[in-house]
């Protein structure tokens, strides 16, 4: 999968999207700008928490699962992937080139915002 870039995964738009029409593959995609920016747009199912946040979520987040970060360019995600393998997280992966190497379908508004993490079923894709 992708490519391995200072130790972190990379992956680009057709890898992600095989990823996320993959309804049997339970790999959560997380989105990591800011609130504007994901309002404005973003991948359709994915949920948001913004990377000044997530650190406060790791501690519950399953460190089994495989995670995919996404941000506008590819640098805020990369950044959070890296952290998350510090914590020991061992699936990640950085979304390169982010929002602005994206293009296929998006849509708009606040979707999947998660201003308070409560499981990991709000991670997944439905």
């Amino acid at each position: 999968m992708g490519q391995i870039i200072d130790g972190v995964s990379h992956i680009d738009a057709d890898e992600l999207e095989q990823i996320l029409q993959d309804a049997e593959r339970e790999t959560i995609v997380i989105d990591v700008r800011e609130p504007h920016e994901y309002i404005e747009a973003h991948i359709p199912s994915v949920p948001l928490i913004p990377m000044g946040e997530i650190a406060e979520y790791a501690d519950e987040l399953d460190k089994n699962s495989e995670y995919v970060f996404i941000c506008r360019s590819g640098n805020r995600s990369y950044n959070v992937a890296r952290y998350f393998q510090e914590l020991g997280f061992s699936n990640v992966h950085n979304y390169d080139g982010g929002m602005l190497a994206w293009d296929k379908e998006i849509t708009s508004g606040p979707e999947k915002m998660i201003d308070e993490f409560k499981s990991m079923d709000q991670l997944k894709r439905k």
